[in-house]
């Protein structure tokens, strides 16, 4: 069963002052670091909520998480019916990590360079994927790199299982168009400031 390199005392999820601490955490992380961040706030819930809709929790396996940062998504991941214990959380952050751990200590954390998966994950994954979730900034890397994360990402899943990707643009992340994957989009959510839409991507396997 996968666990949490720690186990600290658990605590309820954010809400109310807890939010707008979160807000003043990822500000001030983006303003030491603009190009890691990406976001300068947390996702909103109805972005979270997009997000955990395309994972299904009755398929078995470890749910990759990528750039949690203070976790809500995650926490949409476990109202999902995600079990804490399959989520496997991958941020850079130390910060973040601690605060992660606080939060959800049956999940596993890792602090490590999600761009650099295989071998941040080295050793933690023992079985395949059912999806990985991710917050990462990818307009800030070169699109070779992009692609190299989702492939290495899906050499990690289930040959069916999604790369769900969200983003603040208007164009895809990642091409919507390629022979090696399929995309699906979700509708562009308004209610998220600023407004985000999601992106899907399954591998391409051969009949």
């Amino acid at each position: 069963m996968l666990q949490s390199f720690q186990r600290p005392r658990s605590r309820k999820l954010p809400l109310g002052k807890d939010r707008f601490e979160d807000e003043a955490r990822f500000l001030r992380s983006w303003l030491e670091r603009p190009l890691v961040m990406g976001a300068v706030t947390p996702s909103g819930k109805a972005l979270a909520r997009t997000m955990a809709a395309f994972v299904d929790p009755r398929i078995p396996g470890p749910i990759l998480e990528l750039g949690p940062g203070t976790g809500p998504v995650t926490d949409a991941l476990i109202r999902r019916g995600v079990a804490q214990d399959r989520l496997i959380l991958v941020e850079f952050n130390p910060e973040f990590c601690q605060l992660l751990k606080r939060r959800f200590p049956k999940a596993t954390i890792v602090q490590g360079d999600a761009y650099d998966l295989a071998e941040t994950l080295s050793g933690v994954l023992a079985e395949p994927a059912a999806a990985t979730v991710s917050s990462l900034p990818l307009f800030t890397k070169p699109m070779d790199q992009r692609l190299e994360l989702l492939e290495t990402a899906q050499g990690m899943m289930h040959a069916d299982a999604p790369f769900i990707q969200f983003t603040y643009a208007v164009v895809p992340p990642i091409p919507a168009r390629s022979q090696a994957y399929r995309t699906r989009a979700s509708n562009r959510i308004w209610r998220n400031l600023p407004p985000a839409r999601v992106w899907v991507y399954n591998k391409v396997t051969n009949p």
